[in-house]
């Protein structure tokens, strides 16, 4: 066999093997390589190339057109190939981002305030109406705020570690130890000091907020929340608590509310009372809730005690005023008729469900 014959062999071999290399090649990594293994420069085109050195001179352009051809449709099945290969990866790529639009769609929940907090806004909301400004104190309080300057005397029982969270390592610029407030009430000694301040009563408050105490059963919690409703001017008497009382309690529970005020003690107040609702699940006729009382105990009062007064500078022989704080928490279980206080704080979602939480 002649030298150009055996060349021809050969490049008719290199292009069929080639050919099918290349339509066979799995991605286009693999593809690269084997472009490279036959068209590159040191590919198998390049060695059979070196044969052509030692062909006769006529035979040359002859195995040149060959030559050509062979490596045209060695490029030719290469670019095949890669086509393919990127269309497929493109319908693949479609395929993972398809969306089936037939497919039922995935509802979101959506949230919706915790029923405490729908209380104490819609309690705010009651006294914001009625001309109360909204007002708020730090959690931390020093005993002054949350016990000296409310007239509770160092022997009270909230004084006590075994009733209040005290602070260990925490104290204020005097050295006074610090405790988380036990009551909404030392916000009320914050506002009647900055009216001090800025000038004088007349003073009206509503302070909602977080407060703290040792405590934990079916209707107390270690957390829990407060509203401090207060009012100082001149000539403020019982009837404007009771007026304020009968007000908001009947707006909160979206009807009226009969209200009695029983004689009480607090330290902070003078005088100083109980006050109950007839009850709003048997309307008065006595039930297993009140005890077949027809009244239920909701939030104690009173009138603003002269030494409390005094301990921010207001002369109580000109003012007087009133106070009141009720438990967020006790309203909004007697409204929804909630029978346990610590549902609020252990997340069932379906006790928050079915409070639209």
């Amino acid at each position: 066999m002649s030298g150009i014959d055996a060349l021809n062999e050969q490049l008719s071999g290199l292009q069929d093997a080639a050919v099918k290399a290349f339509a066979a090649a799995a991605d286009p990594a693999a593809l690269e390589q084997l472009r490279v293994s036959y068209l590159g420069k040191k590919g198998a085109l390049t060695e059979v190339l070196k044969g052509v050195g030692k062909l006769p001179p006529e035979d040359r352009p002859v195995i040149g057109q060959k030559v050509n051809a062979v490596k045209q449709a060695l490029a030719d099945a290469w670019q095949a190939t890669s086509e393919k290969l990127e269309s497929e990866a493109v319908s693949l790529r479609i395929e993972a981002e398809r969306v089936d639009v037939t497919l039922a769609g995935r509802r979101r929940d959506s949230g919706a305030m915790h029923p405490v907090h729908k209380g104490l806004q819609e309690m705010t909301a009651i006294f914001s109406q009625m001309g109360f400004s909204i007002a708020e104190g730090p959690e931390i309080e020093d005993e002054f705020h949350n016990f000296d300057a409310l007239n509770i005397p160092l022997e009270h029982p909230a004084r006590a570690m075994h009733d209040t969270f005290f602070l260990n390592d925490m104290s204020n610029e005097k050295g006074e130890p610090m405790l988380l407030r036990t009551h909404t009430s030392p916000v009320q000694i914050r506002a009647m000091q900055r009216c001090m301040e800025d000038g004088e009563p007349p003073l009206a408050i509503v302070a909602p907020g977080r407060v703290y105490r040792c405590d934990y059963d079916v209707t107390h919690s270690p957390m829990f929340h407060q509203v401090e409703v207060f009012k100082v001017d001149r000539n403020v008497s019982l009837a404007h608590l009771k007026g304020v009382l009968q007000h908001f309690l009947s707006a909160y529970f979206e009807k009226d509310v009969p209200i009695r005020l029983r004689p009480h003690y607090f330290p902070f107040t003078e005088p100083s009372a109980e006050v109950d609702i007839g009850c709003v699940f048997c309307k008065g006729s006595g039930c297993r809730i009140c005890k077949n009382s027809g009244w239920l105990e909701v939030l104690g009062s009173g009138m603003i005690h002269p030494n409390v007064l005094a301990s921010v500078g207001i002369d109580a022989e000109e003012y007087s005023g009133f106070a009141f704080g009720l438990g967020v928490e006790r309203l909004v279980m007697l409204k929804h008729g909630i029978p346990d206080l610590r549902l609020f704080f252990e997340n069932d979602v379906r006790f928050l469900r079915r409070m639209g939480a």
